[in-house]
C-alpha cells in the first residue's frame, strides 16, 4: 500500500500520520464487528482507550500539568491491570514484542509512546536489545564493558534506558527482558588489538570477518551484516569480558535474560554445509588447545595434530605415530572406548575408522563449545534468581547428507530444560505449515517441563516476505501445540516502521 503526501511544508508531522494510519488500521482491523470478536485472544485495548491514554500522555510530557500526569499515571495503571486479566484467560499468557532502543528514546515521553503502543497492541512483554552489533545499551558513564554504549557521542548518553524501561514496562504490567547476542560480539570488539585472539577461525585461515557468511533473520534472502563477528566460544578472554557485561546487565534486574547468536556463523551456498574439518571454526587459538587437550593419550594427540593440520590422516601418519610412541597400543581421545582395538583391521579400513571418529570429535567439540558458552553466559543470570532463556533456530542441529552439518552447529537439543527455549520459527512457504513444523520439531525434542515461546516474524494483517499475517501463525500454533503457553513476535520495527524510523534518525 503506498499513500500520497503533499509537501513538506504543506502536511503535518511524520509522527502525527504516523499515529493517524495507526489509528485508521486499528479502527479499521481491530474494531470492526468481526475483529471485534475475534480480539480478545490477542488483548488488545479498544480504540476510545487507545485515543484518551495517548491525548493524556501528551498533555502529561508537556510538564507542569499534574492532574494530566496523575490521570495518565491511573489510566497506564488500569490498562496494565486489564492487560495481566485478559492474558490469565486466554491459551498464550505471554505475548512478547523484540524491540531495539535508539538514544531519542530518553526524550521526555518517548518511552511511554513506545509502551504504550506495545500494550495496546495486547503484548504483556517485551525483550529489550540490549547487546548487539558490539554495543551495549548501558550509560556512557556507568559501562564497565568492553564494548561501547549504544547512547555514546549523543545527547542521552548518561541516560539509563534499559532501567528507564524496565520501570515503565513493569509500570504497565509489562515484563522487560533483556535480550543479548552471544557469540556475535561485534567487529568493533573483534578489531581491538588485544581482542584480536577471541576470533573464531575454520581452517581455511577465514574469520567470520572475511567468510561469506549470512546474517540472522536474513537467511532466506542473502543478506549479509558487517557488524557480525563471531568469536572463538572456548576463548577465556572472551568468556570474561562477556560475563562482565552480562553482569552489568541484571544488576538492573530485568524480568529475564534472552541469550542470542549462540552458534557459529552461517554460510553462504555451499558453506551452509560443514562436511569437512576445515569448515569447522575450531582453529581459533583457544578451541585448538582445548582440543588438543581432548587427547588421552600421545598417540591420540599427535593423530588429532595431524587431522587438524592436514583435514585427513593417512597410513604413514597412523605408522609413525606408532614409531613415536611405541609404549602406547591405541590411539585414544574423549568419546572412544578404551577397551575397543582396531590394531588387528587392515591397514585402509583402520585409517577409515579413526578418520571418521576424529571428524565425530571435531564436529562434537565445536558444539561442546557452544554448550560451553551458553552455561558461562546464563550463570550470573541464574545466580540472581533471574530467568534466563535461548534463542536458537530449529534447523541450526540439523545433520545434511552422510556426514554434514548445518555450519551454524547449534546444537539446542542439549541446551539445558531450566533455560526457556525460544525457536525461531522463520520458514517462508508461503503458509503456516512450515512454520509449525519448525515449532513441533523443537516440542518433541525439549525435555519435560521445559518452556517453549516461539519467535513468530511477521505484521498482523498481511504476509511478509511470502509469510502469512501474524494472526495466521497464531491460529495454526494454538491448534499445533495448544500446551504453549507463550509465544514472542519479530519485531516492534516491522509492526511500527514509522516509530521505529522517525526515532532512530532523530535529533536526541
Amino acid at each position: 500500500m503506498f499513500f500520497f503526501l503533499p509537501p513538506a511544508s504543506d502536511r503535518p508531522p511524520v509522527r502525527l500520520i504516523v499515529a493517524t494510519l495507526l489509528t485508521s488500521l486499528l479502527s479499521t482491523f481491530l474494531l470492526s464487528p468481526q475483529a471485534q470478536a475475534q480480539a480478545a485472544p490477542y488483548c488488545q485495548q479498544s480504540q476510545a482507550a487507545i485515543d484518551q491514554k495517548e491525548a493524556l500522555r501528551r498533555l502529561a510530557a508537556r510538564g507542569g500539568n499534574q492532574d494530566a500526569q496523575k490521570r495518565y499515571a491511573s489510566l497506564v495503571k488500569q490498562h496494565g491491570e486489564r492487560l495481566q486479566k485478559c492474558r490469565k484467560q486466554t491459551q498464550l499468557q505471554t505475548q512478547a514484542i523484540w524491540l531495539r532502543l535508539y538514544p531519542c528514546d530518553a526524550k521526555p515521553g518517548a518511552l511511554e509512546s513506545v509502551l504504550d503502543q506495545i500494550v495496546n497492541r495486547g503484548y504483556s512483554q517485551v525483550n529489550v536489545e540490549t547487546f548487539y552489533n558490539g554495543r551495549v545499551l548501558l550509560p556512557t558513564t556507568d559501562n564497565p564493558t568492553a564494548w561501547a554504549s549504544v547512547l555514546g557521542g549523543s545527547k542521552a548518553q548518561q541516560a539509563d534506558l534499559l532501567a528507564e524501561i524496565i520501570r515503565k514496562g513493569r509500570a504497565r504490567g509489562l515484563k522487560v527482558y533483556a535480550w543479548l547476542f552471544g557469540m556475535n560480539m561485534g567487529a568493533s570488539y573483534v578489531s581491538r588489538p588485544d581482542k584480536q585472539q577471541t576470533l573464531a577461525r575454520n581452517g581455511l585461515g577465514q574469520t567470520s570477518l572475511t567468510a561469506s557468511t549470512v546474517a540472522g533473520l536474513s537467511v532466506d534472502i542473502g543478506l549479509t551484516n558487517p557488524e557480525e563477528a563471531f568469536i572463538d566460544p572456548y576463548s577465556p578472554q572472551a568468556r570474561q569480558d562477556y560475563a562482565q557485561m552480562v553482569q552489568a546487565i541484571v544488576q538492573r534486574k530485568p524480568d529475564g535474560v534472552l541469550f542470542d547468536y549462540i552458534r557459529y556463523p552461517r554460510g553462504y551456498g555451499s558453506a551452509s554445509v560443514a562436511s569437512k574439518i576445515q569448515d569447522l571454526w575450531v582453529y581459533g587459538e583457544a578451541s585448538q588447545q582445548t582440543l588438543f587437550q581432548r587427547a588421552l593419550n600421545y598417540r591420540g594427540m599427535e593423530l588429532i595434530r595431524r587431522f587438524l593440520e592436514q583435514g585427513y590422516i593417512t597410513g604413514d601418519d597412523l605408522k609413525a605415530v606408532n614409531q613415536l610412541y611405541p609404549q602406547e597400543r591405541e590411539p585414544l581421545w574423549q568419546g572412544l572406548d578404551p577397551k575397543r582395538t582396531t590394531a588387528s583391521l587392515p591397514l585402509a579400513r583402520r585409517v577409515a575408522r579413526l578418520q571418521a571418529d576424529l571428524w565425530q570429535l571435531s564436529v562434537a567439540h565445536a558444539s561442546q563449545g557452544v554448550l560451553d558458552f551458553v552455561s558461562a553466559a546464563v550463570a550470573p543470570v541464574q545466580r540472581q534468581g533471574i530467568p534466563a532463556g535461548v534463542v536458537f533456530f530449529s534447523d541450526g542441529n540439523s545433520s545434511v547428507g552422510r556426514s554434514g552439518f548445518d555450519s551454524r552447529l547449534q546444537p539446542w537439543d542439549r541446551f539445558s530444560g531450566s533455560l526457556e527455549w525460544h525457536p525461531m520459527a522463520y520458514a517462508n512457504c508461503g503458509s503456516a505449515k512450515c512454520i509449525t513444523a519448525q515449532i513441533q520439531r523443537v516440542l518433541q525434542a525439549a525435555p519435560r517441563g521445559t518452556k517453549v515461546k516461539p519467535v513468530l516474524a511477521g505484521v498482523w494483517q498481511q504476509s511478509v516476505s511470502n509469510r502469512p499475517p501474524l494472526e495466521v501463525q497464531m491460529q495454526a500454533l494454538q491448534r499445533m501445540a495448544p500446551q504453549v503457553k507463550g509465544v514472542s513476535h519479530f519485531a516492534y520495527s516491522w509492526q511500527e516502521p514509522g516509530s521505529d524510523r522517525n526515532r532512530k534518525y532523530c535529533q536526541p
